[in-house]
């Protein structure tokens, strides 16, 4: 899982034909033991049409078997046989298309990305400085026609030159990916747009410089930076959401170490890349770094943190003997490990494949939509060719002119902005709201849904554990022992004594004056605390020996707390005479998550809970919800199945969880929510990120959701209408091309009115 370059030249790409390079971001396929599958991004991709370009031109390689392509995420699943291709071989073949696969994990992805970002602002800001000035240099011809020759030509010379900056700088990605086309013999988005914008460009220079000429009637360069604007602004949101997606992926797969400590045969620890470790490795890993492998650890005890892959929050005690899982922190002391498991063996590389394996799958739906994206864009291309070529016996410079009004009323500015619109406005009332929507198409998806399924722990419970209650022995004082208990406690960092200190209130100034203090405290991991306590004041020496923890370590016989259900969450506290008091500790529910249960249940939504905790604490959990269907001891791939399973019953399901150990089911879910303290692979998987601790948020989500698409359809409708209408008129050439760019200015413009809606009704 460590990070690769991929290089520029052809000779250095081969450089990832060696098998330890090509492994770090491929793996064996489970089904055919022959073949390969390699997770790559797919840089120059801009539409549907390109995915199934894509997809062609790696298909045509011999040895190349299968491959997906998500035109959402840009990313490509490729399965290949090594003895007839080699990666290089598939990864040239794609670059002499006009695109560039890249490993999933190159390490210059997240800067080839800033610098097409810096270049995507820079042609979006010229294109509507330039727009602003050409729109007040065109409005005097709107609104009069009595404009002086001069004053017209003047005005007219003033709109060229400024348009000549965006047709040089800001359509460029236009014409270059339009050229990339005709190379290649292939059609996308950017031809009927990158032809739409020469001719009306051409046309208009022609009328300026030859007023009196064929095209002097008219001019249109207000049209086309108005058009090439809102192309952009598209492009530059397009580019934003799939930023965030994709370096949050990259954060979760630079997650293991670049090196770390091996110990050598002198015995000295030298540091070393994580591609030289082998199984039998003994390692030093330090306070704050990652754990490289699955292994056991030889030499010392710490605490970890492996909340990425168990979806847990609390810190684990670990020593010698104990095993230790990739990817997981080490965040208390140096301990010394052995290598059992490396790279694609470990429980993290197995979730990530799931996680990467639920992502790349694609609907049916999203690929008819693929497969319907060449045959829009030839009828559109084929209707501008045929109304000039009808209309050109009678008149070539008209039969210009209806082409290009055919171009430009065919041009899916009002059908682009029409969803995205509605959604745009829905995304930023809610993340006004707290909620972070991180895809857009899951808005659609999410009011379409019938089953929200939650994780437990974290997420329909608060990150903090409570003290419930204490039960004492006969004659002792509760409010004193556990006085007692936290003045141990406070010497650990455990989430129990954490609980314990909280409840005692010995925390910030009341440490101060607090009456009771441990001397001599050792912490054993896995059994509890022990140490001399003694009144403020008193000699230490005088105190007791009290322990705290486990039953075994506190000496508590079992009838001593039969009144407590199996598996309940508690610590013991004992002195000389043996069991003194037992602390009952609660999961907490989150403060509005029976509020937001309510909502959902009230919507007509099934509820379910799934998650790896306990299957009595889920159930208890489950119970005071109300909520009938829990399943407790659920591994990642558990949820998985069952999740799929529930797909395949017809359902819709919504998955709301935060832990690594939910990255998978959250990308297979047709639609998911992380929470924002969640693990960066949980967000990068989710649509929606809940940046507070608001449950409520997910149904309020919902609301909006089928509000969002309420306005989605009425925009449709309206664009579709006027393409409808708009269409059969510039083909008999009724409408001109003035006339056709300001209809398509008032459709966008109608759809993105309609759409702030959704924010009215939000405030």
């Amino acid at each position: 899982m460590s990070t690769v370059a991929l290089p520029a030249s052809a000779s250095q790409i081969e450089l990832l034909d060696d098998p330890d390079e090509w492994g770090v971001f491929s793996r064996r396929c489970a089904n055919q033991a022959d073949a390969w599958e390699s997770s790559v991004a797919i840089e120059g991709m801009h539409c549907a049409a390109c995915a199934l370009t894509v997809e062609d031109a790696l298909k045509a390689v011999p040895g190349v078997k299968d491959v997906q392509v998500s035109p959402g995420s840009h990313r490509a699943r490729v399965t290949w046989l090594p003895e007839q291709v080699k990666p290089s071989q598939w990864m040239q073949a794609l670059q002499g298309t006009g695109y560039r696969a890249v490993p999933a994990n190159d390490a210059f992805a997240s800067q080839r990305r800033r610098q097409e970002a810096r270049q995507t602002v820079w042609q979006w800001g010229v294109a509507g400085v330039v727009m602003m000035q050409v729109m007040m240099y065109a409005w005097p011809e709107y609104v009069s026609n009595d404009i002086a020759p001069e004053a017209r030509h003047l005005l007219r010379w003033g709109s060229w030159i400024l348009s000549v900056l965006v047709v040089l700088f800001s359509c460029r990605p236009f014409f270059r990916n339009a050229l990339n086309d005709i190379r290649h013999r292939r059609i996308s988005m950017d031809m009927p747009v990158a032809l739409g914008m020469l001719i009306t460009f051409i046309v208009s220079t022609l009328g300026t410089f030859e007023p009196d000429g064929m095209f002097g009637n008219e001019v249109y360069f207000d049209s086309l930076t108005m058009f090439v604007f809102f192309l952009l602004t598209g492009r530059w949101l397009e580019w934003r959401m799939r930023d965030r997606t994709a370096g949050a992926l990259e954060a979760l797969m630079n997650r293991l170490p670049d090196s770390v400590e091996r110990r050598n045969k002198k015995g000295v620890f030298e540091r070393v890349t994580l591609r030289r470790l082998k199984v039998g490795d003994l390692v030093r890993v330090l306070p704050g770094e990652s754990f490289p492998g699955d292994g056991t650890v030889v030499d010392g005890r710490t605490m970890v943190d492996e909340a990425l892959l168990t979806g847990e929050s609390r810190p684990l005690a670990r020593e010698t003997g104990a095993q230790v899982i990739a990817g997981s922190h080490n965040i208390q002391s140096p301990v010394e490990m052995r290598i059992d498991k490396l790279g694609a063996n470990t429980r993290y590389a197995q979730i990530v494949e799931m996680m990467e394996n639920a992502s790349v799958d694609k609907p049916r739906l999203a690929q008819f939509a693929d497969r319907f994206a060449k045959p829009f864009l030839i009828i559109v291309l084929l209707a501008a060719g045929l109304a000039a070529a009808w209309w050109w016996r009678e008149d070539p410079a008209h039969a210009v002119m209806i082409a290009v009004a055919v171009l430009i009323v065919t041009c899916p500015c009002a059908l682009s902005l029409a969803t995205p619109a509605a959604m745009l406005a829905a995304a930023g009332g809610l993340a006004r709201r707290g909620v972070l929507v991180r895809r857009l198409q899951a808005l659609e998806m999410l009011s379409q849904i019938d089953t929200v399924v939650f994780d437990k722990t974290g997420t329909l419970t608060a990150d903090t554990i409570a003290l419930e209650r204490v039960l004492v022995r006969e004659g002792a004082d509760a409010q004193l022992v556990l006085l007692q208990a936290a003045s141990l406690a406070r010497h650990s960092l455990h989430p129990v004594s954490r609980a314990l200190v909280e409840a005692a209130g010995l925390e910030g100034e009341a440490l101060l004056q607090q009456e009771w203090i441990a001397t001599h405290v050792s912490e054993l991991p896995g059994k509890g605390m022990e140490g001399q306590v003694a009144a403020s004041g008193a000699d230490p020496a005088a105190g007791q020996t009290m322990r705290l923890g486990s039953d075994l370590f506190c000496g508590v016989a079992a009838h001593t707390l039969a009144e407590l259900p199996p598996d309940t969450l508690h610590a013991n506290l004992s002195d000389g005479q043996g069991w003194l008091a037992t602390f009952v500790l609660r999961e907490d529910l989150r403060a509005d998550a029976q509020e937001a249960i309510d909502a959902l249940r009230g919507a007509g939504l099934r509820l379910q809970v799934l998650s790896g905790d306990r299957p009595h604490a889920v159930q208890r959990i489950a119970d005071q919800l109300g909520l009938e269907q829990a399943q407790g001891g659920c591994t990642a791939s558990d949820k998985l199945s069952f999740l799929r399973a529930e797909q395949q019953r017809g359902h819709h399901v919504a998955m709301v969880g935060d832990g690594i150990n939910d990255g998978p089911v959250l990308a297979g879910a047709h639609v998911s929510f992380a929470l924002g303290k969640a693990v960066p692979l949980a967000q990068a998987q989710s649509d929606f990120v809940i940046l507070g601790s608001s449950l409520r948020a997910v149904a309020d989500s919902f609301s909006l959701a089928r509000s969002t698409m309420r306005v989605v359809r009425e925009n449709l409708l309206w664009a579709a209408l006027y393409n409808v209408i708009g269409i059969p008129l510039a083909v008999m050439g009724l409408v001109p091309a003035w006339l056709a760019g300001l209809g398509m200015a008032t459709s966008s413009l109608l759809v993105v009115l309609n759409a702030l809606r959704l924010v009215r009704k939000l405030d």
